[in-house]
């Protein structure tokens, strides 16, 4: 399950209500589009915004109308319990499996990370992803974190954050994770910008958040590095740059990616949980523009 192309959609709000019927759209989309998996509720999917209830229901609309596709469901949380009451409501929602990141106030030490990831790995039969995402959790998993996390019963998969433009660099940063790990154990990638780079250095997976509003140029990117048309993924990628780059320059992909998604019709304006505001109306206005000049209406 865990190769390919994994979509991270929006969990798209509207006066401050989750919009199902924008989110089902959503999920349907992606099946339809033929991504390889749907990961609801990661950090595209606005998780810590959300309360129990709320995040049970998206687990259980993703599940029902991706048709099949595998989803996988984050289950992050500030405390242990509650992710257990998270994966509790996952398993029973009929995810394929499960994103935890390590996230946390007060700042967290390597021997609480692996404390918390024995703990989730007991409680469930379902494979877990490690997810390194330390732009939002403010944590960082080490190689030797990930070597003693990874070795745990009932770990499938690691993601690892954006890998060095390089692509020397880029294999050996894999290389490193790779050699971390048991076999069987997927490496991902993020990181949009650097997606292509990780495929092509030998990530099994790239955990896209662009993919889950425009599926179609991260499936091209996919499909080419698996095919092992690098260039082709490398170039495909490049021509992406402007969007790239307004994701660096707006302080980050949600933003950039629920404006691409309320210009396309997809949800509602202002689909974001407050106090994230958005983009301003000039911003938007440059991702209009890029949107067009990329021709990524579709």
């Amino acid at each position: 399950m865990f190769t390919g192309l994994s979509a991270f959609p929006l969990t798209p709000l509207r006066d401050d209500r989750i919009d199902e019927h924008a989110f089902v759209g959503l999920i349907e989309r992606l099946h339809a589009a033929g991504v390889d998996s749907i990961t609801a509720l990661g950090s595209t999917g606005s998780y810590p915004y959300l309360d129990r209830s709320e995040r049970a229901r998206i687990a259980g609309l993703a599940v029902e109308h991706a048709a099949g596709t595998p989803v996988f469901v984050g289950v992050g949380d500030l405390r242990t319990s509650r992710i257990l009451h998270h994966i509790d409501d996952a398993e029973a929602a009929g995810a394929s499996g499960l994103l935890l990141p390590a996230m946390s106030y007060q700042r967290l030490t390597d021997d609480d990370v692996f404390e918390l990831f024995r703990t989730a790995t007991q409680h469930t039969e379902l494979p877990v992803i490690v997810y390194d995402n330390p732009g939002t959790t403010q944590f960082s998993f080490s190689v030797e974190l990930i070597a003693r996390v990874a070795a745990l019963p009932g770990i499938g998969a690691v993601k690892i954050p954006s890998v060095p433009a390089d692509p020397t660099a880029a294999r050996a940063r894999v290389a490193a994770v790779r050699a971390a790990v048991p076999a069987g154990v997927a490496v991902g990638v993020s990181g949009d910008a650097s997606a292509a780079t990780g495929l092509n250095a030998g990530c099994d997976s790239w955990n896209s958040v662009i993919a889950g509003t425009l599926p179609a140029p991260a499936l091209e990117i996919t499909r080419a590095a698996q095919d092992g048309r690098a260039d082709e993924a490398a170039a495909v990628s490049e021509r992406l740059a402007p969007l790239w780059a307004l994701f660096a320059e707006f302080g980050g992909s949600i933003r950039v990616v629920a404006a691409i998604a309320e210009l396309l019709g997809l949800v509602s304006e202002r689909s974001l949980p407050l106090p994230i505001r958005g983009l301003t109306a000039p911003q938007r206005a440059r991702v209009a523009e890029v949107v067009r000049d990329l021709d990524l209406t579709a």
